[in-house]
């Protein structure tokens, strides 16, 4: 418990002090009727409940004391990036770093491949192999693979959260595909640093009829100028093995464009399957 939870005390035999709610003010404390003011941040509900009942001892025969926590304030988490419900969240009981995950809602489609979790020295270092401490001494820092904690595949990273830690879970990098293809956007690339580009179209959804696969350019950011350079590929003849693969970097941009030659062709095909299709049902009604 700690500083502004508030807690349900009920003590057998006297309506004083049952079902009575009390807040843990800012100094750690809490006020009763007979006992006064009592330590209560930094024990838990069983340590308090023995407290009291030794104070009460001297009023009230065999005190059977009962401490339960109402609301927690005092032991907030900041699950922070990309997650569903970032925010803060409080502790209630024991909590694992998976199920303050859960919590804040799961990662969501575009997060990276990694969490970190920061966590004041106050609480010692966190109890990984590779944790680090920052510069300044007054947190460890440790990072683990997201999709493997999920998976259960490192039930040793699943590590007891504590109070006032901070769970990151940074954004994914991404490459985008543009153009002629059925799902144009961005695709994160988890744990690869890099992305083949044909696996790229292929998350796209493949090409389309119309798309000019021999004209594909690839547009890549100038470090230090905000810029984008163009590179060509030829997907054509990647397709066909032909030519080798182009490997695509974060924040690549990879552009399809049309053929407007093929596009005619594909719309009048498409025109006359339409015709076609809408004459067989209206037989079939007469029919």
């Amino acid at each position: 418990m700690g500083n502004g939870d508030l807690l349900t005390i009920w003590v057998a035999d006297s309506e004083d002090l049952s079902e009575r709610p009390v807040r843990v003010d800012h100094t750690g404390s809490i006020r009763l009727p007979l006992v006064g003011q009592v330590e209560a941040a930094g024990l838990t509900t069983s340590q308090l409940e023995a407290d009291l009942a030794r104070r009460l001892n001297r009023y009230i025969k065999d005190p059977q004391v009962t401490v339960g926590v109402k609301e927690y304030r005092s032991q907030p988490v900041s699950v922070l990036g990309a997650v569903h419900d970032p925010g803060i969240h409080q502790l209630e009981g024991r909590r694992t770093l998976i199920e303050l995950l859960a919590m804040a809602g799961g990662a969501t489609p575009d997060a990276g491949s990694a969490v970190r979790v920061t966590r004041e020295m106050q609480w010692g270092p966190l109890p990984v192999p590779g944790a680090k401490v920052d510069s300044s001494g007054r947190f460890s820092v440790a990072e683990f693979n997201l999709k493997a904690l999920l998976a259960g595949q490192t039930p040793e990273a699943n590590i007891e959260i504590r109070p006032n830690d901070v769970i990151a879970v940074p954004q994914g990098q991404m490459v985008y595909v543009v153009g002629e293809v059925p799902h144009a956007g961005g695709f994160v690339l988890k744990e690869r640093s890099t992305m083949p580009a044909l696996q790229a179209v292929a998350l796209a959804g493949g090409l389309l009829k119309t798309a000019a696969a021999g004209k594909a350019k690839i547009l890549r950011l100038e470090p230090g100028t905000g810029e984008r350079k163009e590179t060509a590929i030829n997907l054509k003849q990647v397709l066909q093995g032909k030519a080798n693969d182009v490997e695509l970097q974060p924040d690549d941009i990879l552009f399809i464009p049309n053929s407007a030659s093929k596009r005619a062709a594909v719309r009048a095909a498409e025109a006359i399957l339409q015709t076609a299709t809408g004459v067989v049902i209206w037989r079939g009604g007469r029919i």
